[in-house]
């Protein structure tokens, strides 16, 4: 059998390396998914980076409305064919259809692409500003070259390398695309592919604009992030791969932007223990194993405050997770790591509360665990007990003063997520206060009384944080138009004719809406 064909220069082509495929497992059974995928080399890479170096100047100078309608038409080609892509995405995730994929992340899928129409359309993106007393004008624009993505395991759909928001981002910044399938779902990204090409043409773009592979081995993959064909990376996936990969990017002074790693810290205050304990652990158990607890805003880590009914409440929890039916994650690496991030919490002093047991079904299945360290201990080995255990695990931190808190959110690592559970009435402000102030450079987005699990599509969400969970604090990669800046370059024209200036910059009204800072004023409108 042949492997699937890669995308390149606007037609499907065989790899040129002959390098040895691989194939989609099924993880619910452990068993391949027929189809056999190409890992690509030094020679497959040479010509995707020649094709998509070759497009970019035309789809830089694209209409706005041209990137919009592709958007527009790949989101209802995609919704058209909702049913049998959540079907796809089931076989190679495990994932529920209903509701995980077809009422939850298809749709928040289509709103991104949509979403990203709207904003080319409207050329905000570009956030141009002007001072015309000295005239000097500024405004972002496409980087000139292809922005390479890498993709993660946990989202087929929201966070496909031709789909996800990295995607939406540089096609809003008509920047070139060269995609990296995840090669646990290649088939769902084989039939993105084959709409995206569709949705390319239909909107009159270059159909070089996408290029897609599905495997690269190692060599070629340190290349390609350290080509300097390339504009930009964008990673999610582990720490250790993503750090290898940034190390080669910076070499050669490509920027990087990865998503690495996080434990989302939950900081459980004694008002809010006292005022809704019992709903607070159905709350946390819900988050901790949604989707087999493989959400990059999982609540990994649970600071319990020594206070009266912490002890019965951490039971109710514990009972939680110990009845909880074994989950299947999505491929046997994954299951291996967590196994491996569990068994290094026991070694640094944590104990198993609950759950945890073997499993003897089919599949890459593992049982829910819930482990238990004391604030000493924690606080004596934070690095190997703050360990990420990408899985249905959380690890609680107890026994300590409420007022030390402060004190334990200072030795996090950086996070993409910190929450506070506090009481309605107010009887936990004092605590509240310090410890905010703490979390607040410790996580990309501070969260009170709701989970973190779910992160909005907004112009207002921020999915990023201090190091590990991401190598970039300032940027985030959901919410657009921030995620589009990071694939922007800042173009200045200095004492420049006016008709010799982007529309944005020289004329008065270039777009109904377009905001622009004229000397220290959002305006809409014309420029006096």
């Amino acid at each position: 059998m042949n492997p699937a064909p890669l995308w390149i220069g606007g037609s499907f082509r065989p790899s040129a390396d002959g390098l040895p495929g691989f194939r989609a497992f099924n993880p619910e059974t452990g068993r391949p998914i027929s189809g056999e995928y190409p890992t690509s080399g030094l020679r497959d890479l040479d010509t995707f980076l020649d094709a998509a170096s070759g497009v970019a100047p035309a789809l830089a100078a694209a209409p706005a409305e041209s990137i919009a309608r592709f958007l527009e038409g790949y989101a209802s080609r995609i919704e058209s064919r909702a049913v049998a892509l959540s079907g796809l995405a089931y076989e190679e995730t495990a994932l529920p259809v209903r509701p995980r994929l077809f009422e939850v992340e298809l749709p928040r899928t289509l709103k991104q692409l949509r979403e990203g129409a709207r904003i080319a359309r409207s050329r905000n993106w570009r956030e141009p500003v002007i001072d015309t007393g000295a005239n000097l004008r500024t405004l972002r624009g496409p980087l000139g070259k292809p922005v390479v993505i890498f993709s993660p395991n946990n989202f087929p759909f929201a966070f496909n390398a031709l789909s996800g928001s990295d995607f939406v981002s540089a096609c809003v910044a008509q920047n070139p695309v060269l995609a990296k399938a995840h090669p646990g779902h290649p088939h769902v990204t084989e039939a993105l592919a084959d709409l995206a090409q569709e949705a390319l043409a239909a909107a009159g773009l270059p159909p070089g604009s996408i290029q897609l592979c599905y495997g690269l081995d190692e060599t070629a993959g340190f290349a390609l992030v350290g080509d300097r064909r390339v504009g930009a990376v964008c990673f999610t996936g582990s720490r250790t791969a993503g750090l290898a990969l940034k190390a080669h990017a910076d070499s050669a002074g490509i920027p990087f932007f990865g998503e690495f790693s996080s434990t989302n810290p939950v900081f459980i205050l004694p008002g809010a223990l006292a005022e809704r304990g019992e709903a607070l652990a159905s709350e946390i158990a819900t988050s901790c194993l949604m989707g087999s607890g493989q959400f990059c805003t999982k609540p990994g880590l649970l600071v319990l405050p020594a206070c009266p009914g912490a002890l019965a409440w951490l039971e109710t929890l514990t009972g939680l997770f110990a009845s909880a039916p074994p989950a299947t994650l999505l491929a046997a690496g994954v299951r291996d790591r967590f196994e491996a991030a569990l068994a290094r919490w026991e070694r640094a002093g944590a104990r198993r509360l609950g759950g945890g047991g073997p499993v003897t079904q089919a599949g890459f299945r593992v049982s829910p665990a819930l482990f238990g360290v004391d604030a000493r201990t924690f606080l004596a080995n934070p690095g190997e007990l703050e360990t990420e255990a990408f899985g249905p695990a959380a690890l609680v931190v107890h026994d300590i003063d409420p007022r030390e808190m402060p004190s334990l959110a200072a030795r996090l690592e950086g996070q993409l997520t910190a929450t506070l559970l506090s009481d309605h009435a107010g009887a936990d402000e004092a605590l509240y206060t310090p410890l905010a102030s703490v979390l607040r450079t410790r996580a990309g987005r501070l969260l009170n009384d709701k989970m973190p699990t779910g992160v909005l599509v907004s112009p207002a969400m921020n999915h990023g944080g201090p190091f590990p969970a991401t190598n970039q604090p300032g940027f985030t990669s959901v919410g657009l138009p921030g995620a589009i800046r990071r694939l922007t370059m800042l173009y200045c024209y200095d004492n420049v004719r006016p008709d010799r200036l982007p529309d944005e910059l020289g004329n008065p009204n270039p777009v109904p809406g377009l905001w622009r800072l004229v000397d220290g004023n959002w305006i809409s409108g014309d420029i006096d």
